[in-house]
C-alpha cells in the first residue's frame, strides 16, 4: 500500500523504479500516488531483467516478501557488481542469520555467500505491533554494503557449490559432508593417506594439506568466508 514507496517518491535525487507483482496493488498505488506513474513496473522481481531496468549500478530497497526473501538475495548476488547497497526489511530470524558470525547454529549458506561480498549491518528490530494485523513473527531492517572484494581467488561457482553442500549436511564434518562432491580430492587431503610410490610431484590439494586438512574435521558453521575460500581452492577439480 505504499507505506515505504510514498517516501521514496518524495526523493528528487533518485531515479526510482517500483516493482509490484500484484495487479490490485498496482491499481491502488496508481490511484493513491499519481506521482508513481511511469515509475511502477508490474512484474515479478525474481524474473525481471534488471539490465533492462537499469543499465548501470542501482540500489535495492524494500520490504521483502518473507517467503521469497532468500531467492531475492540470491538474485542480488548474481548482480552484485552492479548493486553497491541493499536496505530491506525481512523476517528477524533471517536477518540474524545473514549477519551472524562463524560458530553459531544460525550461521549458514546465506551468511557465507552474502558476507563474501557485502558488509552486513543489523539496523533494528521491528516488532509485530507495527503491522496490521500483527503477524506471529518479528521483523528486522538490515543494510548490505558492497565490500572491497573484487575476486574470491577461486572458482566462484564451485565456491557456492562447496558452501551449499557443506551446510546441507551441517551436522557432519566437512570431510563427510563434502565426500560426494570431491571424494578423490578429499582422499588427497587426508593426513592419514600416504602418497604412493612412483607418483609425480605433489598436487595442489596435497600441497594445501597443512592449511586446510584441519578444516575438514570441523562442521560448516565453524568456517569463515576465508576458510571456505581456502577449502575451495584446495579441492577445486
Amino acid at each position: 500500500m505504499g507505506v515505504l514507496t510514498q517516501y521514496l517518491l518524495k526523493r528528487e535525487d533518485i531515479d526510482l523504479r517500483a516493482v509490484e507483482v500484484d495487479g490490485e496493488s498496482v491499481d491502488y498505488l496508481l490511484t493513491h500516488f499519481p506521482g508513481i506513474e511511469g515509475k511502477l513496473l508490474q512484474a515479478d522481481y525474481l524474473r525481471l531483467d534488471m539490465h533492462r531496468v537499469f543499465p548501470g549500478p542501482y540500489r535495492v530497497i524494500g520490504n521483502f516478501p518473507y517467503n521469497i526473501s532468500s531467492q531475492i538475495f540470491f538474485k542480488i548476488l548474481d548482480d552484485k557488481d552492479r548493486i553497491p547497497e541493499v536496505v530491506c526489511m525481512i523476517q528477524k530470524e533471517v536477518a540474524e542469520r545473514i549477519a551472524e558470525k562463524p560458530g553459531s547454529k544460525t550461521y549458514g549458506i546465506l551468511s557465507v555467500l552474502l558476507q563474501a561480498w557485502y558488509d552486513i549491518e543489523y539496523c533494528f528490530t521491528v516488532g509485530s505491533g507495527a503491522f496490521a494485523p500483527p503477524p506471529k513473527v518479528q521483523s528486522a531492517v538490515i543494510r548490505l554494503t558492497r565490500n572491497g572484494r573484487t575476486d574470491l581467488g577461486c572458482d566462484e561457482k564451485f565456491f557456492k557449490t562447496v558452501v551449499k553442500t557443506a551446510f546441507n549436511q551441517r551436522r557432519k564434518t566437512l570431510r563427510n559432508s563434502l565426500k560426494p562432491l570431491v571424494s578423490q580430492r578429499l582422499r588427497l587431503l587426508s593426513p592419514c593417506t600416504p602418497r604412493g610410490e612412483g607418483e609425480g610431484s605433489p598436487s595442489a590439494a596435497e600441497a594445501a594439506i597443512p592449511s586446510v586438512a584441519s578444516l575438514l574435521d570441523l562442521r560448516a558453521e565453524r568456517l569463515s568466508v576465508e576458510d571456505f575460500v581456502a577449502l575451495t581452492k584446495a579441492i577445486s577439480p
